[in-house]
């Protein structure tokens, strides 16, 4: 898989990015994401320092629900996944 340039605008600075292709869509809606909460902050509390809306942006994104907090609980997959990728593969089987 090759390589993408792309610029991003996060917290009002442009960020030159490369990145993989098939990651430009994941890439763009985290940016919209973290730009849509900082808004959030600013309109909601008096806080106008951008460092310290992006630390306030970074511990919600950190701690919400979902998000992995350590690698290991990462790669654990839920119990959900582990039957929906053998149902896919016996498709896969099956269809052969």
């Amino acid at each position: 898989m090759g390589k993408l340039s792309i610029k991003v605008v996060l917290a009002g600075r442009t960020y030159p990015l490369t990145i993989n292709e098939g990651e430009e869509e994941k890439v763009r809606t985290a940016v919209e994401s973290i730009n849509r909460n900082i808004k959030m902050l600013q309109d909601n509390y008096a806080v106008k320092d951008m460092q310290d809306l992006l630390a306030m942006t970074a511990l919600q994104l950190a701690t919400k629900e979902g998000a992995p907090l350590q690698k290991t609980e990462a790669a654990k997959p839920s119990y959900k996944e582990v039957v929906d990728e053998l149902q896919q593969l016996l498709t896969l089987v099956s269809a052969e």
